[in-house]
């Protein structure tokens, strides 16, 4: 008799082990979005992403988001901050506007248009921080921040501050990406003239920093030791050193700017569900955690489900700007900047 009880009970646990096993596929894809919008985004097979992003970078979102579902090809179009917002409104007053998704690092460039954009929310809409969102149409898939990084052959007396970052003995070893390059830049502009002081800029220009027109080729200078150290993104900088380049990155103690990008769905999208699966997954904890450990980001989810290598966030002071200053004071404090660093376009 005892022996049949047992049994029945192993049996029972057997039965339900296996519908554990079967319901887990069906549970982790509801992190990702109903049954019925998974089959559509399968049907329709593709979707047209515009990202000013790095190209680089987000090839290893498109890679990872294709293991959990190979059925849908990402065709991505990459564009500086301008260029990619000229493109959409171009595309979009001729009719011709084929991007499902649009990401882009500026979100006070993004404002304007969210007329354009389709109610859309992910599943774990609740879990997001209000204030890196713009409009409920628009949310922060990637989450930047900003570090400074130096070539270990080339600078034996490494900074360990953005103050240092100043110091007379750095004179022309230092990058700048230029404060017109997008959104992200912009914030590490506001941010070195409200936390660092008003006369940060000017003590820096003093250096005679190279300037370049975004992060990806001050990170390749770095690399080929064209430059020696400088602000970076620290994703644009982040897979170098894992690939094995003489590169330190560290998160200095005054603070980081942290950049919420603004991604959103488009009304005209001919491939809508394929477009909703694809930012409800790069929105996931399972997304975040790919974009954080793997390429270096942030994230702006309440709770961060991991911190990049070397962030402790007992530590390290996150700054994100205040989005009303952020629309006002761009055009006056970049035409400054210009000025003192001597840009001209």
């Amino acid at each position: 008799m005892k022996k049949k009880i047992v049994a029945k009970i192993v049996t029972m646990a057997g039965i339900a082990g296996l519908a554990i096993a079967l319901a887990a596929p069906a549970m982790a894809q509801q992190e990702f979005g109903s049954s019925e919008l998974i089959a559509a985004a399968k049907a329709e097979g593709k979707l047209v992403y515009y990202t000013a992003n790095f190209a680089e970078v987000e090839q290893q979102v498109i890679n990872a988001f294709n293991k959990r579902f190979p059925e849908i090809k990402v065709e991505m179009v990459r564009a500086p901050g301008g260029q990619l917002i000229t493109r959409v409104k171009t595309e979009a007053a001729a009719g011709k506007l084929i991007a499902d998704v649009v990401d882009h690092s500026d979100r006070a460039l993004m404002l304007p248009l969210v007329d354009m954009f389709q109610d859309y929310a992910p599943p774990n809409a609740a879990d997001y921080r209000p204030d890196a969102q713009i409009s409920p149409k628009l949310w922060p898939r990637a989450t930047l921040v900003w570090s400074i990084a130096y070539n270990t052959e080339l600078v034996k007396n490494p900074p360990k501050t953005w103050m240092d970052l100043t110091k007379p003995e750095y004179d022309k070893m230092t990058g700048q990406v230029f404060a017109q390059s997008g959104g992200t830049t912009w914030t590490r502009i506001m941010f070195e003239r409200q936390v660092l002081g008003e006369d940060y800029w000017k003590k820096q220009a003093a250096t005679h920093p190279i300037l370049y027109p975004s992060g990806a080729p001050m990170a390749d200078s770095m690399v080929r030791g064209e430059v020696a150290m400088g602000p970076l993104l620290y994703n644009a900088i982040y897979p170098k050193q894992k690939d094995g380049a003489p590169i330190k990155i560290f998160f200095p103690p005054e603070g980081v700017p942290v950049n919420p990008y603004s991604s959103g769905i488009p009304k005209t999208a001919a491939h809508p569900n394929a477009a909703k699966l694809f930012l409800n997954w790069c929105l996931s904890n399972e997304g975040q955690t790919f974009m954080i450990k793997e390429l270096g980001n942030l994230t702006s989810l309440k709770v961060a489900p991991v911190y990049p290598e070397g962030f402790d966030p007992k530590v390290v002071k996150v700054w994100f700007p205040n989005f009303d200053e952020y629309v006002k004071l761009h055009g006056p404090w970049v035409a400054e900047w210009d000025k003192t660093f001597g840009y001209r376009q």
